[in-house]
């Protein structure tokens, strides 16, 4: 057993301990000491974690941002750079009896609980969270994978491949090796392994008003099992379910599961009620109630703000990567989360009426691909049937030898085909894998051949998705820019605003020396003003330098701004400037260029953004002015999608938002990233594992390969197969002689299939010194 105990350091009520416990399996979490016995039987069950080792745990900062009965709102920094710790955290609280709803949001350090207070005061609830917070910092908590009930399958699936092995093993032995086996059992054998190729032929005709493939092979399995002819039957039997096994591997499933957008803003909504605050569940929010958002919360509705100021950081809704400074009377949507302030919100659209909850909608109404393979190939051999068909017929109506039709009907394209074609895509598919790209279908990677338009997302594909420092300049030729640099990091350090963090990194990639700050007010929407070596420094908008009386003279010819500034005064003059920008990722250009003139895509681009902003980034791409379209919502992206679908091309969509989400669905083929919003990954029929643009280049490449490998099968099964054919039809050919040509082609088409799961992957560069 182990055994773990920890002091903390003293709560505001009491001291408090933590012991972690393992036996049988089972980890307690025991906050210490007790004071009645209803507490003593309090033990925190927690089947998801492990500890695998002893040692002191540290301390973590964290600090109550809100707090009502039955409710607790907390700033934790560690969340925002610590992903294992924010996991571990969740499974802990999540595992508390006590605890009913977490919601943790890394990017603005929250963690909001509800607890059961009608169980535990709202001290000792304080106490025992104390214990949840230090003890998840301990790396030694690892989450395991618990094995989850596997659901009743409705229907088991038909053994067909084992039943045509049995079949095959049984002619085998009663044919070749001369081994005595009743023809009944090998005929029976046979008859149930064809019942899912019946079942198919069937469903042609009557569903599909056609011959198939099915049709085709069912008529030369029963005229050669009727023979007693069972290894022609049995082997055409195997080859069959090996190419449907692969099929169906290579098929994703049209029975997507939908995801719930505003599940994710939690299960809980403060709203004012007759002059109170009250907790409601999330359904039971009405049009016309006033709702209140804190800090570090999501947006459940849409809405005008009626009272207070936030800092709203729209990217997953619009694409903007810069937050929003937003007050009283402007709009608001759902899915977009406040970074800072507070505001009473008038609930105008809730659930699926907001904006959001639109571009669920549109995705559900997208058209369902047909999700088995879908391919040039496969059709040349579904018209090959009635013809096939035929030739047998008069090839029976002169010689009157059913053995002649059989030979005729096995010497088809059909078999070959179907064990080649989808053998060509599993081996692409698993490729890719190996290569960071995950293809999810046969039809995806087909569709990615024919690609002639793709249309990219801005924010977070084309560009990094988050603020980054491009420059500083100085108005005072006395002061350096690392000196600026060096104030304004110091005036904005610990803050939250996206800026304030890439300032203060970027000045620690300069290696900067960051001097000290003594007192700072921070005005919400505005900038900072902070006391550093002994200076009163201002660090924000033009406006709020203006509304603190700084000399704004240097700004004088210097007004006009290709990007967004920050600027930087001390002791009342204006010393200089930070330019900052949303800017591309380093591979951006090489890849539109190399679309574009390799190839010959035509390439758009969408965004939320402004006119501005998207003319100067498409511009610096390469992307013509009429492919731009900016300002668009999910609704609009999906049309602009749809519209060049309509005019005949065939679009690949690249995003990763949830404001992607319906363009995605709309596109031919959908491209995300690993790191993407679940909804864009779980709606992308390409994803790029490596979070790098270099991967669809790469997965273009493999999907064209992929084409021309299918092109090669087709001519090696049809060219012996049908030299056969001719054979059969003017000399006659024993039906096992044509099986034998009908299978060596078909295992030759499959091998050569397999080339791109055989290439060997090219080997990265190492760093120097490794």
């Amino acid at each position: 057993m182990a055994k773990m105990t920890v002091q903390l350091a003293s709560p505001p009520i009491q001291e408090s301990y933590v012991t972690l416990e393992e036996k049988s399996g089972e980890i307690s979490l025991t906050p210490l000491p007790y004071k009645t016995v209803a507490e003593q039987n309090d033990r925190v069950a927690l089947t998801s974690v492990a500890v695998k080792s002893t040692k002191q745990i540290p301390q973590v900062a964290y600090s109550i941002v809100h707090a009502v009965q039955g409710r607790l709102r907390l700033r934790v920094p560690r969340l925002r750079n610590d992903a294992g710790y924010a996991q571990r955290l969740q499974t802990l609280l999540e595992t508390d009896p006590l605890v009913t709803t977490v919601k943790i949001k890394p990017a603005a350090a929250s963690l909001v609980i509800n607890y059961k207070s009608s169980a535990v005061t709202d001290a000792k609830m304080r106490s025992r969270l104390t214990c949840l917070i230090v003890a998840a910092s301990d790396p030694s908590i690892v989450l395991l994978n618990p094995k989850k009930a596997s659901p009743q399958e409705a229907e088991k699936p038909w053994p067909g491949m084992q039943l045509s092995v049995v079949a095959t093993g049984l002619a085998v032995l009663g044919g070749p090796l001369g081994i005595a086996v009743p023809p009944i059992l090998t005929a029976g054998t046979i008859a149930l392994a064809t019942l899912p190729v019946f079942k198919r032929a069937v469903d042609g005709v009557v569903k599909e008003r056609k011959l198939s493939i099915d049709f085709l092979d069912f008529i030369a399995i029963a005229i050669t099992t009727v023979q007693g002819q069972f290894l022609t039957p049995s082997l055409m039997l195997s080859l069959i379910e090996i190419g449907e096994n692969i099929r169906d591997r290579t098929a994703r499933s049209s029975k997507m599961q939908t995801l719930d957008l505003l599940g994710s803003l939690g299960q809980f909504a403060w709203v004012e009620r007759n002059g109170e605050k009250v907790q409601i569940p999330i359904q039971q929010v009405l049009p016309g109630d006033t709702v209140i958002v804190y800090p570090g919360e999501q947006i459940p509705i849409d809405g005008t703000i009626l009272q207070g100021k936030a800092l709203l950081d729209e990217q997953k809704l619009t694409g903007e990567s810069v937050p929003i400074l937003k007050t009283k009377g402007q709009s608001v949507f759902a899915s977009t989360l406040v970074r800072e302030g507070q505001v009473y919100i008038l609930a105008e659209r809730i659930g699926d009426d907001t904006r959001a909850g639109q571009s669920i909608k549109l995705m559900e109404e997208a058209p369902v691909h047909d999700t088995r393979m879908e391919n040039h190939a496969t059709r040349i051999a579904e018209i090959a049937v009635v013809p096939t068909l035929l030739l047998g017929a008069a090839v029976f109506a002169v010689t009157r030898n059913p053995v002649r039709v059989a030979s005729i009907l096995t010497l088809d394209l059909c078999t070959g085909i179907r064990v080649s074609i989808p053998t060509t895509v599993l081996a692409a598919l698993s490729y890719a894998a190996r290569q960071g790209i995950l293809i999810r279908s046969g039809r995806a990677l087909e569709q990615l051949a024919e690609i002639d338009t793709i249309v990219f997302d801005k924010t977070g594909t084309l560009t990094q998705g988050e603020v980054a420092v491009v420059g500083v300049d100085s108005y005072n030729p006395e002061i350096s820019s690392d000196r600026i640099l060096a104030i304004a990091a110091a005036a904005e350090q610990r803050l939250t605003h996206p800026v304030a963090e890439a300032i203060v990194r970027y000045a620690e990639a300069q290696q900067v020396a960051i001097p000290s700050r003594s007192k700072w007010d921070y005005k919400l929407g505005l900038g900072v003003k902070a006391q550093i070596d002994g200076e009163t420094v201002y660090v924000g908008s033009e406006r709020f330098l203006r509304q603190e009386g700084v000399d704004m003279e240097a700004l004088n010819g210097n007004g006009q701004k290709a990007t967004s500034v920050i600027y930087v005064a001390s002791n009342g003059q204006l010393q200089g400037k930070i330019r900052y920008s949303d800017i591309l990722r380093p591979e951006s250009r090489e890849v539109i260029s190399r679309l574009m003139t390799v190839e010959g895509v035509e390439v758009h681009m969408l965004t939320g953004d402004n006119k501005r902003t998207a003319t100067a980034v498409a511009a610096e791409l390469g992307i013509a002015p009429a492919h731009t379209h900016a300002e668009a919502f999910p609704e609009q992206k999906a049309t602009v999608v749809r519209g060049l679908h309509e005019q005949g091309k065939t679009v690949a969509f690249v995003g990763d938002g949830i404001n992607d989400s319906p363009a995605l669905a709309y596109a031919d083929v959908s491209v995300s990233f690993a790191h993407g919003s679940e909804i864009a990954r779980e709606t992308a029929d390409v994803v790029l594992m490596q979070n790098d643009l270099h991967g669809l280049l790469e997965a273009i490449a493999i999907a064209r390969q992929a084409k021309s490998l299918i092109r090669q099968n087709t001519g090696i099964v049809a060219i012996p197969n049908l030299g056969a054919l001719l054979v059969a039809v003017l000399f006659g050919l024993n039906p096992l002689a044509a099986t034998v040509i009908n299978n060596g082609s078909t295992i030759v088409a499959g091998v050569n299939g397999l080339r791109p799961i055989l290439k060997q992957s090219p080997k990265k560069a190492l760093p120097v010194g490794r």
